[in-house]
């Protein structure tokens, strides 16, 4: 449930792009999609993230994709858009396309191969979140970006009035706590296998990858830690566990989660944009197994 202290919601997945075999976007797939997510209980949906091969669609097709979501989902379900680019000025620019678009928030990404220093971080992000009126999520993952926020940065950013959250895939849950304590903002996990130490940490939720086929579980296991169910909590994350390593230990979490829709009938097609390749026949009918036996959709 989206509340001030959960400005974005508690369950976001980071959603894949749905593609033709040639490439194009297909936009019955991606508003079927959407819907599917939110049926599973998503409070709402990252666009244009890396999962969503962000760096290879282009500036219309983000747009018409916040449309069509938007289309499919209505005004209830969050919608946050990112602005992920290692030039600022593209990054603003998506910023204030996604506001023109009707995007609920913008998350607003570590600049990524540049390795800038920490002022140019701070003034990149600042820049983003001026570029509209929108609330602002934070992404910190310097496992892709080659470079993470510091503590000082942390506070900087903390005082724009509306960057309100941060998506923490550091895997430094110690320092998460610290952070969440000192800058108030609402913490939100970017590591499917972490979160429910996020959320013990003072998270209070997640933007996952896992969530394309496991969304009722990940709600299950929030709802046990929000009820101070630790042992119900606790059970969920082992079985969560295992779709981490079938999604993110076997490829791309984008290319195995389009490989997992499909193989559970949500989406017709895996196919993706170099240079992404997509999952092959034996990743596919491996991944259709895994679903199978763990209990979860797979089309018959």
């Amino acid at each position: 449930m989206t509340t001030t202290a959960r400005p974005f919601g508690a369950l976001l997945t980071a959603m894949v792009t749905p593609m033709h075999g040639d490439g194009e976007i297909d936009f019955a797939a991606t508003q079927a999609l959407a819907k599917f997510l939110v049926s599973q209980g998503n409070d709402g949906l990252v666009l244009s993230g890396t999962t969503g091969e962000a760096p290879t669609t282009h500036a219309p097709e983000k747009v018409e994709l916040i449309e069509a979501v938007r289309e499919a989902v209505g005004p209830g379900i969050k919608l946050v858009a990112g602005a992920g680019s290692n030039d600022t000025a593209h990054a603003v620019r998506m910023a204030e396309q996604a506001a023109e678009a009707g995007a609920d928030g913008i998350l607003g990404l570590v600049p990524y191969y540049s390795k800038p220093q920490q002022a140019g971080i701070v003034a990149h992000l600042q820049a983003i979140a001026g570029a509209s009126d929108l609330p602002v999520m934070l992404y910190d993952i310097p496992g892709r970006t080659g470079i993470a926020l510091s503590d000082a940065s942390y506070d900087e950013l903390a005082d724009v009035s509306n960057i309100i959250a941060n998506k923490d895939a550091t895997g430094q849950v110690a320092a998460a706590k610290d952070r969440i304590e000192r800058t108030g903002l609402a913490w939100y996990s970017g590591d499917d296998p972490l979160t429910l130490e996020f959320l013990r940490a003072g998270a209070v939720g997640v933007v996952s990858v896992i969530s394309h086929v496991a969304s009722p579980w990940i709600a299950a296991m929030i709802a046990a830690h929000d009820a101070g169910d630790t042992a119900a909590a606790d059970e969920w994350h082992e079985k969560l566990l295992p779709v981490v390593d079938a999604i993110m230990g076997r490829g791309p979490g984008g290319v195995m989660s389009k490989a997992a829709l499909q193989a559970a009938g949500v989406i017709p097609s895996r196919a993706t944009r170099l240079p992404y390749v997509p999952a092959t026949d034996e990743e596919y009918v491996a991944i259709a197994t895994f679903l199978r036996d763990a209990g979860l959709p797979v089309q018959e």
